[in-house]
C-alpha cells in the first residue's frame, strides 16, 4: 500500500509583513497538517515540530497539497536546508492551472465537485495565531487537508473534477491522478 500524505500548513504572518510574496519563507508556519494513508489519520504539527513534520513528507510516497510546491514548501524551506520540491508531489493547484490554463481556489473546486466549503481563510488562520488560539487554527488547517483528499479522491476515482467559471457555469476538468 502507498503512502499518500496530503499536506497543508499555515503562517505566522502575511506576505506584506514580510515584505511580499518573494519572501514566502518569512511568513514562519504557525500549523501544519498531514493526512497519512498508510497511518490512517491526521498529524497535527506546531513550529517546533518542523523536523517532524519534514521527515513525514520525505518518508511518503507521493505529498499530495494544493499550491504546495509554490507556498507551503517554500515555507518550510525557511527551516531546513533540503529542497522539499524533489519529492515525490503532486501539487493539484499546477496540475489543474496547467489544464484549464488559469489557477482555480480549493473552494471553488470542493463547492463544485463536492458541495463542500472551505470554513475560513489563510488570513483569519494569522488572524488567529496573533490572538493564541492554535486549536482554531489546527481544526481550519485539518479541514483543508480533508477536502484536499477528498477532491484528490474523488478526481482519481471519476477522473474529472468540477469547478464553476465566472459566469456561474460548472465546468468539468478531466484529471490523470491515481
Amino acid at each position: 500500500m502507498k503512502n499518500l500524505v496530503y499536506f497543508d500548513l499555515e503562517t505566522q504572518k502575511s506576505a506584506d509583513e514580510v515584505g511580499g510574496w518573494g519572501r514566502i519563507r518569512d511568513m514562519k508556519m504557525s500549523i501544519g497538517v498531514t493526512y497519512s494513508t498508510a497511518r490512517g489519520s491526521y498529524r497535527i504539527y506546531g513550529e517546533g515540530q518542523v523536523d517532524d513534520l519534514v521527515k513525514e513528507l520525505q518518508r511518503a510516497d507521493l505529498v499530495i497539497g494544493f499550491n504546495n510546491l509554490r507556498f507551503d514548501y517554500e515555507v518550510l524551506h525557511g527551516y531546513t536546508v533540503l529542497d522539499l520540491r524533489q519529492l515525490p508531489t503532486l501539487d493539484m493547484l499546477v496540475d489543474l492551472e496547467q489544464r484549464v490554463g488559469h489557477r482555480l481556489s480549493l473552494d471553488a473546486l470542493a463547492t463544485a465537485t463536492l458541495r463542500l466549503e472551505k470554513t475560513a481563510e489563510g488570513m483569519q488562520a494569522i488572524q488567529w495565531y496573533r490572538e493564541g488560539r492554535p486549536l482554531e487554527i489546527a481544526e481550519y488547517c485539518c479541514y483543508d487537508v480533508k477536502l484536499t483528499r477528498l477532491i484528490h479522491e474523488y478526481g482519481a476515482a471519476h477522473r474529472q473534477l468540477f469547478y464553476k467559471n465566472r459566469f456561474g457555469n460548472r465546468l468539468s476538468v478531466p484529471v490523470a491522478w491515481y
